[in-house]
């Protein structure tokens, strides 16, 4: 617990004095050494690199900071150690869901395709006795349009409502963490109240997915692929928990580049790895080619709801979509103008000066947006820090180019056009406005006190 302190309060120096030097610490470790010794030991090993990690010791508690070191190649290990034993009850379920701003990250790399590199990855880890590899974007299928449907909610209410426009984006948990924790109730009654896709994948594992294999949700070891690890953080939220099994939705976050560190200790190539297909939810099906939503390095979610919500409100059928660059290329704005009045006005915000600013402006009364689309890291997405860094903690412009190059390349469809999805609304989830739609795919975000001044950091 000490070193999970000693490394957020450094962090939170980090973030003040703008230095962007990498603190590495060991990854704790799950395992109290009664174990025996075996082939996976040498890779648990691996170092995890925190640089700028958004959760700093601000709004991090030493509980949560112990825990979030527990989800690491370490306990991951301990999983396949554990399946290798002959007592069988003690078995779990490997599932691995991979996040779609991940797979540019192995392709541009690695110098593959995107889909080359999807299925060269689950093969990997296939060949660790992992038992099934998912894509997320089904997930953020439902946290879009779950997202879409609400704002136009909102928009609707927006004259009876104090706090109904505008409406923020849920799905960056850098940004959850720091308006729960160090803004006002002011922000959090703006939030979306969709959960994240890794949140509602969490659901669809461990409740669509292990309903459909006859398992119960603690027999499954879910792991999430991602960009940042802010992630990790999402992973503890107790809304993320299935209490009647005492399960968590996602068990352990692993960053893309902390799964390239277990490529490299166990001295394998992905180009050496056999080609398997990404696994379907939906019994013995085989995802098709990866597929995106709109968006450059994103979930599209401004893209989508922008679109959706000019349709649905005004009638206007908007096929592009023109931004407009702010104070910076990570502030752009989107409007739609009807009639010489202009009826929507979006906005995308990434990174926290531009997040500051935009909090300025609410607590001013002088904002003029409503929807922002908000991204804790500077580009987006993409540029997870799990991902995008060199070796001594610094973007990686030129790999961030790749990616963004990669990442655009990828065809787009619409969440609606998801047949899956239209199913498992009328199957699994009772109908669009079900009361399980809003227990699964939804929930709350509020103010939590902190002793830290809101306008204190300086990111």
């Amino acid at each position: 617990i000490h070193v999970s302190y000693v490394l957020f309060q450094e962090c939170s120096k980090k973030q003040k004095n703008d230095d962007t030097q990498s603190t590495s610490v060991d990854a704790l470790s799950s395992n109290d050494g009664s174990e025996e010794k075996n082939e996976f030991d040498t890779l648990a090993n691996a170092k995890i690199l925190l640089s700028d990690c958004l959760a700093c010791d601000s709004c991090m508690t030493l509980e949560e900071g112990a825990r979030v070191f527990q989800q690491n190649q370490k306990e991951f290990f301990r999983i396949l150690n554990l399946n290798k034993k002959c007592d069988t009850s003690k078995h779990k379920v490997l599932a691995v869901s991979l996040c779609p701003q991940s797979l540019p990250y192995f392709a541009a790399k690695f110098n593959l395709s995107v889909n080359e590199a999807a299925k060269r990855l689950c093969g990997f880890l296939k060949s660790l006795e992992v038992h099934y590899v998912f894509d997320t974007t089904i997930a953020a299928d439902f946290s879009i349009l779950e997202s879409q449907r609400e704002f136009v909610q909102r928009y609707q209410r927006r004259n009876q409502e104090e706090h109904a426009l505008p409406m923020f984006a849920s799905a960056c948990p850098g940004w959850i963490r720091y308006a729960e924790r160090v803004l006002t109730n002011l922000v959090t009654s703006h939030i979306c109240t969709a959960k994240s896709p890794q949140q509602i994948m969490g659901s669809l594992v461990k409740g669509y997915f292990a309903r459909q294999q006859n398992l119960s949700p603690d027999k499954i070891f879910h792991v999430v692929v991602a960009p940042c690890y802010d992630k990790k953080l999402e992973a503890l939220r107790e809304d993320f928990y299935t209490a009647l099994y005492n399960s968590p939705e996602v068990d352990c976050v692993l960053t893309s580049g902390e799964i390239v560190q277990i490529m490299e200790q166990k001295n394998v190539s992905i180009k050496d790895v056999t080609e398997v297909a990404v696994d379907s939810l939906f019994g013995d099906l085989k995802e098709g080619d990866v597929v995106r939503h709109d968006g450059k390095r994103s979930d599209g979610y401004l893209e989508h709801i922008f679109k959706h919500a000019a349709k649905e409100l005004f009638g206007v059928d908007v096929k592009e979509i023109t931004y407009k660059a702010l104070k910076n290329k990570d502030f752009q704005e989107v409007t739609l103008e009807k009639d010489g009045e202009t009826v929507l006005r979006f906005a995308a915000a990434y990174g926290f000066r531009n997040i500051q600013n935009m909090v300025l402006k609410l607590k001013k009364g002088k904002f003029l947006y409503h929807f922002v689309e908000v991204l804790a890291c500077p580009g987006g997405c993409l540029n997870g820090k799990g991902q995008a860094q060199t070796e001594d903690g610094k973007p990686d412009r030129a790999l961030l180019a790749q990616m963004e190059e990669v990442y655009t390349a990828i065809p787009v469809r619409l969440p609606e056009t998801n047949p899956q999805v239209q199913r498992m609304y009328q199957d699994w989830l009772e109908g669009m406005d079900s009361k399980k739609v809003q227990d699964t795919l939804h929930t709350t975000y509020s103010a939590v006190n902190q002793s830290t001044s809101s306008l204190d950091i300086k990111w």
